[in-house]
């Protein structure tokens, strides 16, 4: 990695900070809303989106942990270890994300439920694809230029929450345009094996040695 000067790593500290503090704050209105008005409507599909943000919550809050543990001018060894922990993290909710897509998208198929047509959810997964996608963007950026793994894979959780209201809203149209009320629950599962890949990649990663400081 090419070495940073002091000002500059200050600086991504303080990006990276502002980051993962907007995500838990954009996480955690996405899930009171998805999952009040859930509650309110009856709708599952709501609160199971509602559930999708909690998830990313716990992520960011690893990462938050990290960089508030490690410090922008934190030693190898320290930063390396808030590194592994943030990464494990990480990798938990990676494994947890597949599991909830796994039984939401089965239970939708197997009940046949169309997908979420609310205006509140519909609404909700607009402007989820916005942020998460923006949020995801910029997180990669600072997280290779940091050095920072922990960064880069929280990155990859967040495009991954983008993909899924991606998908949410082009089963909203294809059951509209078609009547297919399988594509959203269809196209969910088809990421799945990505998931699982990045799980297992975080965690290989949180398992390597730390004799590596050009990494951490």
């Amino acid at each position: 990695m090419v070495s940073l000067s002091a000002e500059r790593r200050i600086a991504l500290h303080r990006r990276a900070l502002w980051l993962e503090y907007s995500t838990v704050g954009w996480n955690v209105v996405e899930a009171v809303v998805a999952i009040g008005a859930g509650a309110i409507a009856g709708s599952v599909a709501l609160i199971g989106f509602g559930a999708d943000s909690a998830i990313e919550v716990i992520s960011a809050v690893g990462l938050l942990w990290r960089l508030r543990k490690a410090g922008p001018h934190a030693a190898v060894n320290e930063e390396s270890a808030a590194e592994k922990r943030a990464l494990y993290v990480v990798a938990v909710t990676f494994f947890v994300l597949a599991g909830y897509i796994t039984w939401e998208a089965v239970r939708s198929l197997i009940s046949r439920e169309p997908p979420l047509t609310s205006p509140v959810g519909i609404i909700l997964a607009v402007v989820s694809l916005l942020v998460m996608t923006g949020l995801a963007s910029v997180k990669q950026r600072t997280g290779r230029e940091m050095g920072s793994r922990a960064l880069v894979a929280d990155s990859k959780e967040t495009w991954v929450c983008s993909y899924l209201s991606l998908t949410l809203l082009l089963g909203v149209g294809a059951y509209a345009v078609f009547g297919w009320w399988w594509a959203d629950p269809v196209g969910a599962l088809a990421m799945l094996p990505v998931i699982l890949w990045q799980g297992w990649e975080t965690l290989a990663e949180a398992r390597e040695p730390t004799d590596h400081p050009e990494r951490t």
